[in-house]
């Protein structure tokens, strides 16, 4: 467990917004690059950092529909890039590195929805580990070279509450046996928070620190499928009405205030000499290692020292290294 893993007291709150979190800072000629930034939460990341003067590459699949979600965005590019294609990471990366710009922030953002049942990357790979781990795990060693010559660079990986619950099949990685999309984004997102302390450990000594951050839940707007208004609405997540509830105190979030924590992760000054931590509501969050059962009126989302495990994370590393190999 990271000893630094105690809150801050920030002036922020869970209703903060990435506007409030970057209130009077400027952040030109900062480099940013955001996997999945033209989506939902990962554009308003990308919108709110562009406005504080970054240089914003947005790295998505599908560049044209992209470039479309960002239309009008200063200071903001679009760049292709496919979390589950090794070439296409590898590829991005090298245009990048040929560049000679530094990365300031990298945000690990992109990830897939839950699937009923198990999909697969071209290597096999179940799609939720390769997506929001493998590939960004691959992504960041690629640009370590960029992110060294920022001098003073973060690297922020979307996780989520789920990491309390999540495990790491180590025998069974892929779910080969036992699929559940619960548990496939679960493992996903224990990963990651992982990853963040991994890297931390490695690569604070070259300037590179590395946050975990949970945005808590945000979802819509809609239209919803029938299936997932049942799952919200379960989940205390929709009315009766259809209408998305907004509670930031359960961690039922507006996409402004779902956005804080990540950019809070990639700029604040609070952070500064700080790594390998968890973050939520724009802070580090507290350590509970009591049972939270999960209901529809509370979401525990604080962490706990099993996803911060430094044995884990070292292990992920290798193991994740010898999958990539």
């Amino acid at each position: 467990m990271t000893a630094q893993q105690t809150p801050l007291g920030t002036p922020f709150t869970a209703a903060s917004t990435a506007a409030d979190v970057l209130d009077g800072l400027d952040l030109s000629g900062q480099e940013v690059i955001v996997t999945g930034g033209h989506g939902r939460l990962g554009r308003e990341v990308t919108r709110a950092l562009a406005a504080a003067g970054a240089g914003v590459t947005v790295a998505a699949r599908d560049p044209e529909r992209a470039a479309a979600a960002v239309d009008g965005l200063a200071g903001v590019r679009v760049e292709r890039l496919d979390l589950t294609d090794l070439a296409s990471i590898d590829d991005f990366a090298r245009r990048r590195l040929a560049s000679r710009q530094p990365v300031h922030v990298l945000v690990n953002n992109a990830a897939v929805p839950f699937h009923p049942r198990p999909v697969r990357d071209a290597r096999g790979r179940e799609l939720q580990f390769s997506t929001s781990h493998l590939g960004h795990f691959h992504l960041t060693r690629a640009l370590l070279p960029a992110l060294r010559a920022a001098e003073g660079a973060r690297v922020v990986t979307v996780s989520s509450g789920a990491a309390r619950f999540g495990e790491i099949r180590w025998d069974d990685l892929d779910f080969e046996t036992g699929y559940d999309p619960a548990s496939a984004y679960g493992q996903a997102k224990r990963a990651n928070v992982l990853f963040s302390v991994e890297l931390d450990r490695r690569h604070a000594e070259q300037g590179i620190r590395a946050f975990a951050a949970h945005p808590g839940v945000v979802i819509g707007p809609g239209p919803f499928t029938p299936q997932q208004v049942a799952s919200y609405r379960a989940q205390g997540l929709i009315d009766d009405n259809g209408d998305t509830v907004i509670d930031p105190v359960a961690g039922k979030k507006t996409i402004e205030q779902g956005a804080a924590t990540l950019v809070f992760g990639a700029a604040s000054p609070l952070l500064d000499g700080l790594g390998g931590v968890y973050l939520k509501d724009s802070d580090v969050a507290v350590i509970d290692d009591e049972p939270r059962p999960l209901t529809a009126d509370s979401i525990p989302a604080d962490a706990n020292s099993a996803m911060l495990d430094p044995d884990d994370a070292r292990r992920l590393w290798e193991v994740s290294e010898r999958l990539l190999s």
